[in-house]
Formats: structure tokens, sequence, C-alpha cells
């Protein structure tokens, strides 16, 4: 681990929607590089068996948070509960996915994970980009996704709030950059965790949650998006060649692949 990112994003990074997936190797990404952490999610249990795992490898203090960050109040409690701690890292990693016709999808989950993806993101990011503007130094990294390049037919709300984060990312990373904040919005392709089974969905290749925490931490300070992995990275610059309108057409059949087992349940 280099003195120069410590320097920069030391003492303690904040990683939420740490319990499983993408946000939990993060986590333990940033622990081997010697960072102490604030890991929060909603599943105390997953967050305690993440601390131990992390204290049986390395020799950096965890301080564990399960909290609902959909409901009122959640984050000024994670920001009482990580007052007098040096952080200087946030990754804002909760967040969740639906698929399916939109019209028959369940709208109060349709809006919780709005809450959750967009509204939440950006309560908590104006909390940290104060605080690391102020100290000229800090990092901000966000989940996008490659469905937010673009409307995706079968996941468009999903893909609409993926669309949100890319764009907010995009804004305050040249707000930010002057102020010696590092904004990185990681954009990964289908991914091989509980995510897909929350959202309904059946993947066939996919990238690893370790593979996409690694491209993520490796691109942070070297730019502004980054689509870890392999997957992520074809699909996404073949996708760059085509017209919005045809992009739309082609991950509508991407997505109906991967939901075509919902039609057949019906």
């Amino acid at each position: 681990m280099s003195n120069s990112f410590l320097n920069k994003y030391g003492e303690w990074a904040v990683v939420t929607g740490a319990s499983d997936g993408i946000g939990r190797s993060i986590a333990l990404e940033l622990a081997k590089k010697g960072l102490n952490l604030v890991i929060v999610a909603r599943r105390e249990s997953l967050l305690m068996k993440l601390e131990d795992e992390i204290k049986s490898m390395t020799r950096v203090q965890v301080k564990t948070l399960a909290l609902d960050l959909t409901q009122e109040g959640a984050t000024p409690q994670l920001m009482q509960e990580i007052q007098g701690l040096n952080v200087g890292l946030f990754a804002g990693v909760a967040g969740f996915g639906t698929s399916g016709d939109f019209i028959r999808s369940d709208l109060s989950n349709e809006l919780n994970m709005f809450d959750l993806n967009c509204r939440s993101v950006v309560e908590q990011t104006f909390y940290f980009a104060k605080e690391f503007a102020s100290k000229k130094r800090g990092g901000i990294i966000l989940m996008g996704s490659l469905v937010g390049f673009q409307g995706t037919p079968m996941s468009a709300n999903y893909a609409a709030t993926k669309a949100f984060v890319q764009t907010f990312a995009e804004g305050i990373y040249y707000e930010l950059k002057p102020l010696g904040v590092d904004v990185l919005v990681s954009a990964p392709g289908p991914v091989a965790s509980g995510f897909s089974h929350r959202a309904r969905m059946k993947m066939g290749l996919a990238a690893t949650p370790e593979e996409v925490a690694r491209g993520t931490i490796h691109a942070l300070g070297r730019g502004l998006t980054v689509r870890p992995g392999f997957i992520s990275k074809f699909l996404g610059w073949s996708l760059m060649m085509l017209p919005r309108g045809l992009r739309v057409r082609v991950m509508g059949l991407i997505m109906g692949g991967m939901t075509q087992h919902q039609i057949n349940d019906r």
C-alpha cells in the first residue's frame, strides 16, 4: 500500500452495501490496503461476519453499522456514528435492482429502489463532499451500471436510477476536482452476486464482485468512469458505436434474455 494512497484516502473509509456482493469485496480490498472501515448495510449478522474476516487477515479497525438507508433519518444517524473519525473515502455501493415489465412491477418496491439508489446517494455524497473539500483531499466512489448509459427495456426504472448516478457523478467530478477530491463512478455489466437474485434476473457471463472491486479501486483518482471487468468493457465499447435508439433496442434484447423466465412463470 503506497503512502500516497493513505495520505489521500485514509485513515477511514465508509462503505455502504457492505454485507455482500460488490460492497463486501470493496471493503475487503480497502482493508488489505490498510484503511480502517465503517461498513454499513441492513443485515447485521453479515456485517459481523465480514468484520471477523477482515480482522482475521488485517490489523485495521472495523466499525459496523446496521442501517436501512432508505429510511428517513438513516443518513443523519450514519453521520452521527462516524463523528470524530478521519474519513477520507466514501464508497456508496448500497443499492438494488428490479427487472421485468414496469407496469407489472410493485410500485412501492420501485420507489424504494429510487430512494436507495438516488436519494440516499445524494444525501450521503453531500455530506462527504463538503467534508473532503474542506480538507482538500478525499475520494468518492459511486456505483453506476452498464444499463445506465441508455434506456433499458425490462429494467426501465433501475436503468434510470443508474443514469442519474452517472450524470450526478459526472457533474460533481468537475466541481470537486479543483478542491482535491476524486470522484469515480463504476459502471459494471452483469455481476455474479446476490443482486441478480433480488432483481429476478438470470445471468450467463458475469464478472465476479472481486474483479469489479479491484478494477474500481485501481481506477480511483485516474479518471471519471471505469467499466470494471471484460464483459463491461466489451459491451460498453460495442454499444458506444451505436445510435442511442439502437442501443436501447439491443439492451432490450439482452434484458429480455435475462428475464425470459419471468414470462414463462406467469
